[in-house]
């Protein structure tokens, strides 16, 4: 899609519904209209940015904690821009998450210097202070041309471990985000037209979200190409867990964030996940697939949960698209002309084509930790994630860096995706 394309959903008649901008989507979806700064332009900052760019070195050699504790408590003060504010975070919580996973055993207590300006950044971006998928993802990257879905252009400016693998594993979802460039205002255009039973109009946008979801998965199986699966799971997929559900990686009560002066407390969060894609809950939004409780009864679903872990803008847009109509209340009427007909088949081979990315994503998650979890790694005995969800043994025990039961999470998502699909009336 052209960077030049207008950002407002619209519909046939050609008027504007909506200005996207106030949601933070851009001309690149729910990634920055522009490739985010390398570094923080007040010189102030300097500590925090030789942090982020030694940081593989640090983890490395065993001097993260030491580096982290000699570091001043700097003002968020002298961030001058959105962006700044992202960045800004994405170097807070790439180091928190090195400093909790960093040593042989997690730290549980994370020190004023990252808490006291990690919390205010957070806040001033509507997420948690956890490595989130926006932080790893959406505002981690770096492109030498405007076109963020080509990977040969992408670069990852902050890393763990400075591998080939981490780089290539993060940057993939930032080729996913950019490929569905438009998608979001074809389907704003398609829910609009529910409103006047346009079927032509739902069916066509139905069709172009199916090669969306196509080509996002296409790009997602490129995870091949570069992405060592045992260099990630024993390497990478450590740090970008949270502090929920990790009492057997080591953090009982999770972390505690230590505002100084005596002040803080105990905190638990999810670690970051492509379950906090946007994107993808909004394709979810847009089919009417719903996503029921994954845990305790009474609990709100996972999907539902780690919104709060998406951008606020970000939250707000999805809760925006849902009000606007449903499309599979429309595909659920017994069709009675042939263009009704056509968006049934429309609607039934979009969630199909979601179904089938689902299950890329398990056969990709088969790939990069079922199958290492079984194996031996000689590489370092750290308490982390990796450790603790190997000795469980059998897939039904492996956590995924969001805290859940990765591989019935993953199937049951999938099933509720072919379930939206039927078109059975309940």
């Amino acid at each position: 899609m052209s960077p030049h394309a207008v950002l407002s959903g619209t519909p046939s008649d050609g008027k504007p519904t909506v200005d996207l901008s106030k949601f933070a989507v851009t001309q690149n979806a729910f990634l920055p209209a522009t490739s985010p700064p390398t570094s923080l332009s007040d010189s102030y900052y300097e500590p925090w940015e030789l942090i982020a760019q030694h940081l593989p070195a640090l983890i490395e050699s065993n001097r993260i904690r030491d580096s982290v504790r000699q570091l001043p408590v700097l003002s968020t003060d002298g961030l001058v821009s959105e962006a700044e504010w992202r960045r800004a975070y994405v170097i807070l919580a790439f180091t928190a998450h090195a400093y909790i996973w960093g040593g042989e055993k997690p730290e549980q207590i994370l020190p004023p210097q990252i808490t006291v300006p990690f919390l205010r950044v957070s806040s001033h971006l509507e997420v948690p202070p956890v490595l989130t998928y926006a932080g790893a993802n959406l505002w981690n990257f770096s492109c030498s041309g405007s076109d963020f879905t080509n990977l040969h252009n992408l670069s990852l400016p902050i890393s763990f471990t400075g591998t080939e693998s981490e780089s290539w594993f993060l940057l993939i979802s930032v080729a996913m985000e950019a490929k569905a460039a438009g998608i979001l205002q074809t389907m704003m255009a398609a829910l609009e037209a529910v409103k006047t039973r346009d079927y032509p109009v739902i069916a066509s946008a139905l069709g172009q979200l199916r090669g969306c979801i196509d080509g996002v998965g296409a790009l997602l199986e490129r995870m091949y190409e570069k992405c060592d699966p045992m260099v990630f799971y024993h390497q990478i997929r450590p740090f970008l867990a949270g502090s929920m559900n990790m009492e057997a990686a080591g953090l009982p009560r999770g972390v505690f964030y230590d505002e100084g002066h005596g002040k803080g407390r105990w905190r638990q969060y999810r670690g970051g996940s492509n379950g906090q894609s946007s994107l993808i809950q909004f394709f979810d939004v847009v089919l009417g697939v719903e996503h029921r409780t994954h845990g305790k009864p009474g609990q709100e679903s996972f999907h539902a949960e780690v919104r709060g872990y998406m951008p606020g803008p970000h939250r707000r847009f999805l809760v925006h698209v849902a009000r606007m109509g449903s499309i599979r209340e429309l595909a659920l009427a017994e069709p009675a002309t042939p263009e009704q007909r056509g968006l049934r088949e429309a609607y039934t081979a979009a969630t199909e084509a979601l179904s089938e990315f689902r299950n890329k994503h398990i056969r990709i998650v088969t790939r990069y930790i079922v199958l290492p979890s079984r194996q031996a790694w000689t590489g370092g005995l750290r308490t982390n994630l990796a450790s603790s969800s190997s000795s469980r043994g059998g897939e039904q025990g492996l956590m995924g860096t969001g805290g859940t039961q990765l591989i019935p999470f993953l199937r049951t998502s999938r099933d509720e995706t072919a379930e939206a699909g039927k078109l059975e009336k309940e």
